[in-house]
């Protein structure tokens, strides 16, 4: 049943995001960066997403995603820095469930991964393409360590070959999703 439950969770998690789970971190504690400019809200263009980043701690931030129908999600997040490039590893809050503790139990939390780019008040960022990533362990199952999950692919990698696979694949050709641009919220710097 244990393993059952936890297959339809990932199996949801990558139907709903489209996003590469990891069983850990993409950082260790030498690679963590904190940079005060991530501080704030950050809008996309239809205003209706939102990304809202507060500091916690030395080098941690929590994140209040809010989606266009204004549910919530919370995340405590990481900003590392790997070569030239710099990387959000987010990781849920633990889930505020109705179910009981034996249920909340069977759940497993996972480590998610982009790629950010900031320019002033413009915040690029980008997950790693599922497809391409699943059509790439398809066809090269040793470039880092996996597991099949039903239809989706779940990263059991330590941080540095995580972090080692990602710098590979930095410029490869439909690696990485293009994103949309975020815009800094101006006036959530005045709260």
């Amino acid at each position: 049943m244990k393993k059952t439950t936890t297959l339809i969770f990932l199996g949801l998690l990558f139907v709903l995001t489209g996003c590469n789970p990891s069983l850990h971190p993409l950082y260790t504690e030498p690679d963590l960066i904190y940079d005060p400019a991530l501080v704030g809200e950050w809008v996309g263009n239809d205003g209706k997403v939102t990304w809202t980043f507060a500091k916690n701690g030395e080098k941690a931030y929590t994140l209040l995603y809010v989606d266009e129908k204004g549910k919530k999600g919370e995340f405590a997040v990481h900003l590392l820095k790997v070569g030239d490039r710099r990387f959000l590893d987010l990781y849920p809050a633990d889930p505020d469930l109705q179910q009981n503790d034996f249920y909340k139990a069977y759940l497993l939390r996972v480590h998610t991964f982009m790629s950010v780019q900031q320019q002033a008040d413009t915040l690029q960022m980008s997950f790693m393409n599922f497809d391409w990533l699943k059509k790439h362990l398809q066809e090269h199952p040793d470039a880092v360590k996996h597991e099949k999950v039903d239809d989706g692919v779940l990263l059991t990698a330590q941080p540095k070959e995580l972090q080692a696979f990602l710098v590979q694949h930095d410029k490869t050709p439909d690696a990485w999703s293009e994103g949309s641009p975020l815009i800094r919220r101006l006036e959530s710097l005045k709260k």
